[in-house]
């Protein structure tokens, strides 16, 4: 039977280093979130982020708008938001409504308060290896990775998943720490037979339970970002979990896993931010 990585744990062990070093400063960050809509999902993500600013001492402030609102109207409240000598911070919660563009959205955030590392700025120095602030959840498994003392280098790993947010930009960091990477997606053809190669499988597609014990190599390690609600309530991830987990040597469980591990990684960019707008 695999390991089971507690990313709760390791959360919390950020969470009390973050504390640590802001106790070290002067100033406080000051985490701006806008919201525009009113997504459940989105609603208890937010919660989830506002929750962890407080525990640590960071401020926090939720800036609403209606699901009507237009884009002109979305851009004025980031403007407003970068102007501000108070916001060290600015994160526009996704997903936004059909009308909205999304990339107009986040590059119109100050790249030096981007903490989602979204502004093609910020995209552009993680590609270089040279990062001021690191997207969440990729940096949220790297960080997962080593406290685990599981090494990148040398090893295959394979993304299923392009995604801007998960895929793409994990893809570059694990070249930065000399992994073979390979990354599939809707086209990708004998996904298993690709998926069965990796040395560290990383799943983010959003399909509860696709990734079955013939997708994963005998000693893998298997990180499952999916996060799927069944009829019945229960949370799962996209790794069918009971039957891949004789197989791993390591493996992330949903929930507990990657989640509490990207809002670890918030609470970091957060602090980093200030440190950039107080440069």
């Amino acid at each position: 039977m695999g390991d089971i990585i507690n990313g709760k744990a390791h959360a919390k062990n950020i969470h009390e280093e973050v504390k640590a070093r802001l106790a070290t400063i002067e100033g406080t960050p000051h985490l701006a979130v806008v919201l525009v809509g009113d997504n459940p999902a989105s609603k208890v993500y937010i919660e989830m982020k506002q929750k962890a600013c407080e525990e640590v001492g960071i401020n926090f402030s939720l800036h609403t708008l209606p699901q009507e609102a237009t884009q002109r109207e979305v851009l004025t409240t980031i403007d407003r938001l970068n102007a501000s000598s108070q916001v060290t911070g600015i994160l526009v919660q996704q997903p936004l409504p059909p009308h909205i563009d999304k990339h107009n959205c986040v590059s119109k955030i100050h790249p030096s308060k981007d903490v989602d590392c979204l502004h093609p700025y910020n995209v552009g120095l993680l590609i270089a290896g040279k990062g001021n602030v690191l997207p969440g959840t990729p940096a949220g498994i790297i960080n997962l990775l080593d406290r685990e003392n599981i090494s990148l280098e040398g090893k295959h790993v394979v993304i299923v998943g392009r995604s801007d947010i998960v895929g793409k930009p994990l893809a570059f960091m694990a070249l930065e720490r000399n992994a073979t990477v390979t990354v599939c997606h809707s086209f990708t053809q004998n996904l298993a037979e690709i998926c069965s190669t990796a040395d560290i499988l990383v799943v983010a597609i959003g399909k509860a339970g696709f990734i079955t014990s013939k997708y994963v190599k005998e000693g893998a390690v298997v990180i499952d970002v999916g996060v799927n609600r069944l009829e019945s309530g229960k949370v799962v991830g996209d790794v069918d979990f009971e039957t891949v987990l004789d197989k791993v040597s390591y493996i992330t469980p949903v929930p507990k896993g990657v989640g509490p591990m990207t809002v670890a990684t918030l609470l970091e960019n957060c602090l980093r931010a200030w440190e950039l707008n107080h440069e």
